[in-house]
């Protein structure tokens, strides 16, 4: 049934009148763009041309998926074509003709390394324009249909000029045996050679590239060239040819193409034009479970990078983070932050979190772009996320567990939207979703082992960087200075140690200084530690700092009594010294999780989980605490 509706269709099509064949490529053409490729399309573009209007990507997309249109109407018309009227379709390119008098002049065997452009197919009627003494023999590798009548039938079309097409399943050995002989074989090179191909760079993003053509110049010392049908008119095409320079290994054939093709398309935009932009082909490194590393059975990207003059890959994925909403959670995100980093050094991260934490991320120096929040306010906030659309993101993985995050990530038109899915909730706006499994007690696990798992099952196989900042940037917390008090909790008043606790830690070290510090809402609390004790020994901070002069603050402090709040965290990832005062929420779920000194202190009695009265923690207690973790500063 196949084989007879091909056969109609190529009858037709070879009879219908240009005009009609001209008409039927623009509507199908901007079918497929408008409704069923517009997003790959642009997004492809987008990329590979970020310096370009968006007036130019469309104009560009719209064109190629009609030559698209154009190139399958002439592939079901050419069985049906006569020999005189192919004549007149394909026309041979100066630099064709000069590539035939280096082959009659000195015989070698030829690889044609021939990419996905418009009308590709033509290719196979090149025996038409070159004399039989120039290539004796020429095969060109194919990919075989699966119905085996409908093969044959197109083989036996595409094979009547003289060429012989080789399956890619048993014509392999055959294409050898051509090259041996010093024949010509030609072979599609593909950017999404799925794990089979290697690694490597095709406008500055990591594609995996097939290595066939590099394989067979290698093995036989064959002369490279690339090769194109370049689009004069409608059903018009000259077969234009380049030689390729190379080193001659595989490695550098196969490296050598793809930068051949990428000058070529940005250099020649009818050919842009021509190349099947609507395909997927950068898809190899978006496999959901891999998204997270870069992963194939080669990896050239050294090599690439070293060929350009790079020694770190351009970051062009685009991936988008969306944080938490409390600072102490943020804060507990940057070991997988940084781990991220290091997987996938190909990647534009962008932070999305609420505004008051960007100027504190920038200074972490994990993300290449920071974006705030909008305040909440009806459709604009809503409007805010739909225009994201415009920065074609390529995934969005989402540390929140809310409605309105899932909502946000599915606005801004993202394909691979991740989040961590637990039992008996839905989550319909994610893409894909981490499913927590039943033997995951999150009472017992502490959260970044959620979220490390939660990456791991994206591919991220870097493990959590856990080093403080301060011994990240080789510095260090200040070794006399005074010992910081965090005495508020501002989502929750039963987290907070009684202010006479506080006071009775600042009545026992008189020869110690103080700093309380703390957000505006704590000030009131602040005021009532520091009450009647000397500003010059106990200065209350609460309320007078922005976060990044407030992590300042902690970095000059030798060492931090904090209750389980966000500014604890924080201390934590600076590398300050802290004693973390438990009550009713949990320290093996919620705790620090740097590698720094931190002590956790719970009421007596009270369970490694977490559910004491914090108003138990007895002042002595911490008193003791205190002079293990610390020596007294010194006199001098």
């Amino acid at each position: 049934m196949l084989l007879l509706i091909l056969k109609v269709l190529g009858w037709l099509i070879a009879r219908a009148p240009e005009f009609l064949l001209r008409a039927t490529a623009v509507v199908l053409g901007d079918v497929i763009f408008f409704a069923l490729r517009h997003r790959l399309i642009l997004s492809n573009l987008h990329h590979a041309f970020p310096e370009k209007p968006a007036t130019w990507h469309t104009r560009i997309g719209r064109e190629s998926c009609r030559r698209m249109v154009e190139t399958g109407l002439l592939s079901l018309a050419t069985p049906f074509i006569s020999e005189a009227r192919m004549r007149h379709i394909l026309l041979a390119s100066p630099t064709l003709e000069t590539a035939m008098r280096a082959r009659l002049a000195n015989p070698a065997g030829i690889v044609f390394a021939a990419p996905h452009i418009a009308y590709w197919e033509t290719e196979t009627a090149l025996a038409l324009l070159i004399p039989p003494e120039c290539f004796p023999e020429f095969g060109i590798i194919y990919r075989p249909l699966d119905n085996a009548a409908a093969d044959a039938f197109v083989k036996r079309s595409r094979e009547q000029y003289g060429m012989r097409l080789l399956s890619r399943r048993e014509g392999f050995a055959e294409a050898l045996k051509i090259l041996r002989r010093q024949g010509a074989v030609g072979v599609l090179f593909d950017q999404n050679a799925g794990m089979q191909g290697a690694l490597t760079l095709l406008f500055d993003r990591v594609c995996s590239t097939s290595e066939l053509s590099g394989l067979m110049t290698e093995k036989f010392n064959a002369r490279l060239y690339g090769i194109f049908p370049r689009r004069v008119g409608f059903w018009q095409i000259q077969i234009c040819v380049d030689p390729i320079p190379h080193a001659g290994t595989s490695a550098a054939v196969t490296l050598a193409t793809n930068r051949w093709l990428e000058q070529l398309l940005r250099g020649d935009e009818n050919v842009c034009a021509s190349w099947l932009w609507a395909h997927a082909r950068w898809r190899n490194q978006d496999i959901p479970t891999r998204r997270l590393r870069l992963e194939a059975k080669r990896n050239l990207l050294a090599d690439d990078l070293a060929a350009r003059g790079l020694t770190q890959p351009p970051r062009r994925t685009r991936i988008w983070i969306r944080l938490p909403n409390w600072l102490g959670d943020v804060v507990m995100a940057l070991p997988l932050l940084r781990a991220l980093r290091a997987s996938r050094p190909d990647a534009e991260i962008t932070l999305v979190a609420r505004a008051q934490f960007l100027p504190l991320l920038q200074t972490w120096g994990v993300a290449d772009r920071l974006h705030a929040v909008p305040p909440e306010g009806g459709l604009r906030y809503w409007r805010h996320f739909w225009q994201l659309r415009r920065e074609y993101i390529d995934v969005w993985i989402l540390f929140t567990n809310s409605f309105r995050g899932d909502l946000e990530a599915k606005l801004s038109g993202t394909r691979q939207r991740f989040g961590i899915l637990r039992s008996g909730k839905r989550r319909p706006f994610l893409s894909h979703a981490y499913r927590v499994p039943p033997d995951f007690d999150e009472s017992r696990r502490h959260q970044l082992e959620l979220w490390e798992d939660f990456l791991g099952h994206f591919g991220l196989a870097v493990p959590a960087d856990r080093t403080p900042l301060a011994a990240a940037a080789t510095t260090s917390v200040a070794p006399r200075g005074p010992i910081g008090l965090l005495p508020g909790s501002e989502n929750n008043p039963e987290k907070r140690w009684p202010v006479a606790h506080w006071r009775a830690v600042i009545e026992a070290l008189p020869q110690e200084n103080f700093v309380i510090f703390g957000t505006p809402k704590d000030a009131p609390i602040a005021e009532a530690v520091a009450a009647g004790f000397a500003p010059d020994r106990v200065r209350n901070r609460a309320g007078k700092t922005d976060l990044t002069t407030f992590a300042a603050g902690l970095a000059g402090c030798r060492l931090l009594i904090t209750n389980d709040s966000g500014g604890m965290h924080l201390a934590n990832a600076l590398g300050v010294p802290l004693l973390g005062l438990f009550g009713p929420t949990n320290p093996v779920r919620t705790g620090p999780v740097f590698a720094g000194q931190a002590c956790i202190l719970q009421p007596p009695g009270c369970p490694a989980t977490g559910g004491g009265r914090l108003a138990d923690l007895a002042p002595a207690r911490v008193l003791e605490a205190l002079a293990q973790a610390t020596p007294a500063p010194s006199s001098q």
